[in-house]
């Protein structure tokens, strides 16, 4: 037994609206809102479907938008594609999740890649940027966006946050409540994050007259939690008089303060009374973790939609001039600081 495909023109008789109208209202441009929900519930009872196909066919777009980042599984970036996905699925686009890898080289192929017509444009937040990628980006068939450094000097539409300000946040804040034995647990250094929040720390404890004897910074081989957990153990490790010898660390960011705690933990160590911890991302993890993780929010959600309205401008004109769009750091002061001073 054979069906019959419901048709646009058959929804729109049902919904007693122009064929045109009816397009707008499926794909959430142009239209009212009672004007879409009348739209949708005549199309939910044809069971009509749209024709991805041959709508891309005609309007010569994939409808689809990448979003490239180098660790899917970062919380971080979970964030941001819902972000994204919030912005752009009202517009008839889904969205790719891709991942870049770890090197400046393997973003470039993939940004390369964009030539082949997959994608309508990428939004990418690359942990290295570099001059050939810098390239790639200005050469790309379809707009890119990126979440990351500010690149608007070279033409680029980006989206960025002060992660250096928002480290320099988090230090005075344990300067505040009489913490003068810090560590720093930083992220790779040749990576952007990395060499921001290195900057950020090292201006933050100069300018709040932390004695360098009494500093001591590890650093991870990436942000993840284990690598948090093996760098936390030599920091404390390292440390002179062992693992009271540091009564707060910072860390670079979430994932990698949640391995600075399991490793005071190990080490009998209370958090925060022995030695508070900061973290950077504000994820979600850490604010139902115990305890509950300080952490600086650099606007994951934000920038993600920040993103995804850029996007939609150069989709809609690819000839308009680069934007640039800046996010601000906010410190939120959870239980894994609230422990006053020594």
């Amino acid at each position: 037994m054979t069906s019959t495909r419901a048709t646009l023109q058959q929804v729109a008789e049902r919904a007693g609206v122009s064929l045109a109208s009816t397009s707008r209202a499926l794909h959430g441009t142009g239209a009212s809102k009672a004007m879409v929900e009348r739209v949708r519930a005549a199309a939910a009872e044809l069971g009509y479907s749209p024709d991805a196909v041959g709508r891309s066919l005609r309007m010569k777009k994939t409808f689809q938008i990448a979003f490239a980042v180098a660790d899917i599984g970062n919380p971080v970036y979970v964030e941001m594609m819902r972000a994204i996905h919030g912005v752009l699925a009202p517009h008839g686009y889904r969205v790719v999740v891709m991942t870049t890898g770890d090197t400046t080289g393997s973003t470039a192929d993939l940004v390369r890649s964009l030539n082949s017509g997959f994608v309508d444009g990428m939004v990418i937040s690359p942990l290295r940027t570099d001059d050939r990628l810098i390239q790639e980006i200005q050469q790309a068939a379809v707009p890119v966006v990126v979440i990351g450094r500010a690149l608007g000097d070279h033409g680029i539409s980006s989206v960025s946050t002060d992660s250096a300000g928002g480290i320099g946040a988090a230090v005075r804040h344990l300067h505040a409540i009489g913490r003068r034995r810090v560590g720093f647990l930083n992220g790779p250094l040749d990576t952007t994050p990395g060499e921001a929040r290195q900057r950020g720390f090292d201006a933050a404890v100069r300018a709040e007259g932390f004695a360098a004897e009494r500093i001591e910074v590890e650093i991870a081989g990436d942000f993840t939690v284990a690598a948090g957990l093996e760098a936390a153990r030599r920091l404390f490790a390292r440390a002179p008089d062992g693992a009271g010898q540091l009564d707060a660390v910072v860390a670079a960011n979430d994932l990698l303060a949640i391995g600075v705690i399991h490793a005071a933990r190990e080490l009998g160590l209370s958090v925060p009374q022995d030695v508070a911890v900061t973290g950077m991302d504000d994820i979600e993890i850490g604010r139902v973790f115990h305890p509950s993780l300080t952490s600086v929010s650099l606007g994951s959600t934000e920038r993600g939609r920040a993103a995804a309205q850029l996007m939609l401008r150069l989709t809609e004109d690819p000839g308009q001039q680069a934007q640039q769009v800046a996010v601000g750091p906010a410190l939120i002061v959870r239980k894994s600081t609230d422990g006053g001073a020594r």
